[in-house]
Formats: C-alpha cells, sequence, structure tokens
C-alpha cells in the first residue's frame, strides 16, 4: 500500500512558477513509476507527466512540454513537477499517481495509487 500526499498548490499570475510535491509512504517507492495528472472543473483527468523509477526517462503532454519539469528524489520518496510560465489553463487539480511497474504510463487506467489533490489556479 502507498499513500501520496501533495502540497504547492495555490493562486498564481499569469507567468508565475510553482511547485507542486509529492511525499509518498512505504519502502518500496523507487520501484514504482509516477504520474502527475490534472482534472479541471467539468472535464476528464489528462495526463500531465511522467517518470520512471529511476528519473532518467520523463514523459510530458504535448501541453505542457517546455514549461514543467517532472523529477523525483528516491531518498526522500518524494515526486517534483516544476510549472513555470504557468497559464490560466492549468487552473485544474493536479493529482500525484504511482503504479507498480518501472516505467510511467500516460493513461489512468494505469496507476493505482493517487492522492487526494491540490488545487492550482492560474488568474489571468
Amino acid at each position: 500500500q502507498v499513500q501520496l500526499v501533495e502540497s504547492g498548490g495555490g493562486l498564481v499570475q499569469a507567468g508565475g512558477s510553482l511547485r507542486l510535491s509529492c511525499a509518498a509512504s512505504g519502502r518500496t517507492f523507487n520501484s514504482y513509476g509516477m504520474g502527475w495528472f490534472r482534472q479541471a472543473p467539468g472535464t476528464e483527468r489528462e495526463f500531465v507527466a511522467g517518470i520512471n523509477w529511476s528519473g532518467d526517462s520523463t514523459d510530458y503532454a504535448d501541453s505542457v512540454k517546455g514549461r514543467f519539469t517532472i523529477s523525483r528524489d528516491n531518498a526522500k520518496n518524494t515526486v517534483y513537477l516544476q510549472m513555470n510560465s504557468l497559464k490560466p489553463e492549468d487552473t485544474a487539480v493536479y493529482y500525484c499517481a504511482a503504479r507498480n511497474y518501472r516505467g510511467s504510463a500516460t493513461i489512468v487506467a494505469a496507476y493505482i495509487y493517487w492522492g487526494q489533490g491540490t488545487q492550482v489556479t492560474v488568474s489571468s
């Protein structure tokens, strides 16, 4: 069982930055592929970024490439999402997720553990 707790969300102006963190419980964190997803009101939950168990392979949605960076610190059982050049359309609840495979994936169904989410609001 893995518990995930996100933090770092908030209100920011367009063009600003935020860094989200996701702290994971459990001693096998370094065997999990991790992902960040987001969900705006009235929309489906969508993939944002993913990272493999070692951190040397990452994947991004086209909408965030070049602006967001996913990383992980296995010694701290934490995965991060650095978000720069934020846009109003980035406003959503952001969720951290873990899957019991070493690689990441882009679909919701591939992940079995989810955090409670953190709100990110970007004002224009």
